[in-house]
């Protein structure tokens, strides 16, 4: 299984940084949608979702399947579950210590 660092998951945060991309996300999240749709539940341009698009895809997030001449995109869960398990790790394995006195 490939262990998923701080380093790994960069992009992918970077990726989910922007508000577009966020809704794209969320539009995603209960079907495969083609860029057609995206781009009117956006009401943005078709370039501007391009790029968008583009870079969930490279950092893995969406993934695009293509029906003819139309390519309907959906969520990789495989990566949203290794963000998912490194969050968690923070919950289950990380106590927080009280603070040392400084030095004066």
């Amino acid at each position: 299984m490939k262990t998923t660092t701080p380093t790994t998951l960069l992009p992918l945060f970077q990726a989910l940084s922007d508000p577009h991309r966020l809704q794209i996300i969320t539009h995603l999240r209960t079907q495969e949608l083609c860029a057609c749709d995206l781009a009117t539940a956006l009401s943005i341009t078709p370039s501007k979702l391009s790029f968008h698009l583009k870079t969930l895809k490279s950092t893995g997030l969406i993934q695009g399947r293509q029906e003819g001449r139309w390519i309907y995109y959906r969520l990789n869960l495989q990566q949203f579950i290794a963000i998912e398990e490194y969050i968690s790790e923070f919950r289950r394995l990380s106590p927080i210590a009280p603070a040392r006195p400084c030095a004066d």
